[in-house]
Protein backbone atom coordinates (compact mmCIF):
# COMPACT_ATOMS: atom_id res chain seq x y z
CA UNK A 1 0.00 0.00 0.00
CA UNK A 2 1.30 3.12 -0.84
CA UNK A 3 1.33 6.19 1.48
CA UNK A 4 1.13 9.84 0.07
CA UNK A 5 3.58 12.28 1.98
CA UNK A 6 1.05 14.25 3.35
CA UNK A 7 -0.54 11.75 5.23
CA UNK A 8 2.33 9.45 7.30
CA UNK A 9 0.98 6.47 8.86
CA UNK A 10 -0.51 5.92 12.44
CA UNK A 11 2.26 4.36 14.85
CA UNK A 12 1.40 1.30 16.03
CA UNK A 13 1.90 0.91 19.63
CA UNK A 14 1.81 2.98 22.43
CA UNK A 15 0.59 6.62 22.19
CA UNK A 16 2.69 8.61 24.54
CA UNK A 17 0.99 11.09 25.84
CA UNK A 18 1.39 14.27 28.38
CA UNK A 19 -0.17 13.95 32.03
CA UNK A 20 -4.03 14.33 32.19
CA UNK A 21 -4.28 14.65 28.53
CA UNK A 22 -1.74 17.60 28.31
CA UNK A 23 0.46 18.24 25.29
CA UNK A 24 3.74 17.10 24.84
CA UNK A 25 6.36 18.41 23.61
CA UNK A 26 8.35 16.55 21.13
CA UNK A 27 12.11 17.41 19.52
CA UNK A 28 11.94 16.85 15.93
CA UNK A 29 15.66 16.95 14.57
CA UNK A 30 16.24 17.32 11.22
CA UNK A 31 19.02 14.83 9.68
CA UNK A 32 20.54 16.03 6.21
CA UNK A 33 23.28 15.06 4.17
CA UNK A 34 25.67 18.44 4.35
CA UNK A 35 27.13 17.68 1.25
CA UNK A 36 23.91 16.97 -0.75
CA UNK A 37 22.85 20.27 0.85
CA UNK A 38 26.35 22.00 0.01
CA UNK A 39 25.60 21.32 -3.61
CA UNK A 40 22.05 22.77 -3.53
CA UNK A 41 21.96 25.75 -6.44
CA UNK A 42 21.06 29.12 -4.15
CA UNK A 43 17.75 29.07 -5.87
CA UNK A 44 16.54 26.03 -4.46
CA UNK A 45 18.22 26.60 -1.06
CA UNK A 46 16.69 30.00 -1.02
CA UNK A 47 13.17 28.67 -2.14
CA UNK A 48 13.34 25.46 0.81
CA UNK A 49 14.32 28.47 3.73
CA UNK A 50 11.32 30.38 2.71
CA UNK A 51 9.02 27.40 2.90
CA UNK A 52 10.54 26.72 6.56
CA UNK A 53 9.35 30.45 7.63
CA UNK A 54 6.17 29.95 6.37
CA UNK A 55 5.89 26.50 7.86
CA UNK A 56 6.61 28.10 11.07
CA UNK A 57 4.15 30.57 10.50
CA UNK A 58 1.51 28.14 10.35
CA UNK A 59 2.97 26.03 13.68
CA UNK A 60 2.76 29.64 15.29
CA UNK A 61 -1.15 29.48 13.96
CA UNK A 62 -2.12 25.58 14.56
CA UNK A 63 -0.40 26.27 18.34
CA UNK A 64 2.32 23.86 17.73
CA UNK A 65 5.32 25.81 17.50
CA UNK A 66 8.07 26.06 20.68
CA UNK A 67 10.64 26.85 18.74
CA UNK A 68 12.73 26.33 15.75
CA UNK A 69 16.63 26.67 14.66
CA UNK A 70 18.64 25.75 11.32
CA UNK A 71 22.12 24.99 12.44
CA UNK A 72 25.53 25.92 11.15
CA UNK A 73 27.39 22.73 9.41
CA UNK A 74 28.93 20.02 11.67
CA UNK A 75 32.26 21.69 11.22
CA UNK A 76 31.44 24.63 13.57
CA UNK A 77 30.78 22.34 15.83
CA UNK A 78 32.64 21.89 19.64
CA UNK A 79 32.00 18.78 21.75
CA UNK A 80 32.76 19.31 25.40
CA UNK A 81 33.44 16.09 27.85
CA UNK A 82 34.20 16.55 31.40
CA UNK A 83 36.47 13.57 32.62
CA UNK A 84 37.93 13.76 36.09
CA UNK A 85 37.39 17.11 36.42
CA UNK A 86 38.89 18.17 33.44
CA UNK A 87 37.57 19.95 30.35
CA UNK A 88 37.95 18.72 26.91
CA UNK A 89 37.18 20.21 23.62
CA UNK A 90 37.00 18.57 20.40
CA UNK A 91 36.37 20.37 17.02
CA UNK A 92 33.89 19.00 14.89
CA UNK A 93 30.71 16.63 15.56
CA UNK A 94 30.56 13.85 18.13
CA UNK A 95 30.19 11.14 15.35
CA UNK A 96 31.22 10.93 11.83
CA UNK A 97 27.79 9.74 9.88
CA UNK A 98 27.00 10.91 6.56
CA UNK A 99 23.68 12.89 7.74
CA UNK A 100 24.48 15.47 10.73
CA UNK A 101 21.27 17.82 12.49
CA UNK A 102 20.59 20.31 10.65
CA UNK A 103 18.23 21.58 12.11
CA UNK A 104 15.44 21.04 14.55
CA UNK A 105 12.18 22.26 16.00
CA UNK A 106 10.31 21.71 19.50
CA UNK A 107 6.57 21.11 19.03
CA UNK A 108 3.91 21.17 21.45
CA UNK A 109 1.08 17.83 20.50
CA UNK A 110 -1.13 15.71 22.29
CA UNK A 111 0.84 12.60 21.50
CA UNK A 112 3.51 10.87 19.30
CA UNK A 113 0.61 10.38 16.04
CA UNK A 114 -0.01 14.00 16.27
CA UNK A 115 4.21 14.72 16.17
CA UNK A 116 4.70 12.44 13.07
CA UNK A 117 1.59 14.64 11.28
CA UNK A 118 3.57 17.69 11.94
CA UNK A 119 6.99 16.30 11.57
CA UNK A 120 5.97 14.69 8.23
CA UNK A 121 4.94 18.48 6.82
CA UNK A 122 8.49 19.95 8.05
CA UNK A 123 9.91 21.06 4.33
CA UNK A 124 13.14 19.44 4.44
CA UNK A 125 11.99 16.12 5.54
CA UNK A 126 11.73 14.29 1.70
CA UNK A 127 15.63 15.46 1.72
CA UNK A 128 16.71 13.24 4.76
CA UNK A 129 15.64 12.29 7.78
CA UNK A 130 13.86 13.61 10.80
CA UNK A 131 14.06 12.04 14.49
CA UNK A 132 11.36 12.72 17.04
CA UNK A 133 11.60 12.61 20.39
CA UNK A 134 9.43 12.92 23.54
CA UNK A 135 11.05 15.48 26.19
CA UNK A 136 10.60 14.54 29.73
CA UNK A 137 10.50 16.28 33.11
CA UNK A 138 13.09 16.83 35.72
CA UNK A 139 12.04 14.52 38.52
CA UNK A 140 13.44 16.03 41.90
CA UNK A 141 12.45 13.56 44.90
CA UNK A 142 9.42 12.34 42.99
CA UNK A 143 8.41 15.98 41.97
CA UNK A 144 7.88 16.91 38.09
CA UNK A 145 9.69 20.02 36.96
CA UNK A 146 9.95 21.02 33.55
CA UNK A 147 13.37 21.90 32.40
CA UNK A 148 12.31 25.36 30.61
CA UNK A 149 12.05 28.37 32.28
CA UNK A 150 10.12 29.77 29.27
CA UNK A 151 6.78 31.03 29.88
CA UNK A 152 4.51 28.05 29.17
Amino acid sequence: MALSASTPPRRPGPVLAGPHGADMRYLCLIYLDEKQLAAMPEPEMSALNARHLEFNGKLVDSGHYVEAEALQPAAATTCVRIRNGKVALTDGPYAETKEMVAGFYLIEARDLNEAVQVASRIPAAPLGTVEIRPCRDLEVDGVAHKATRRAC
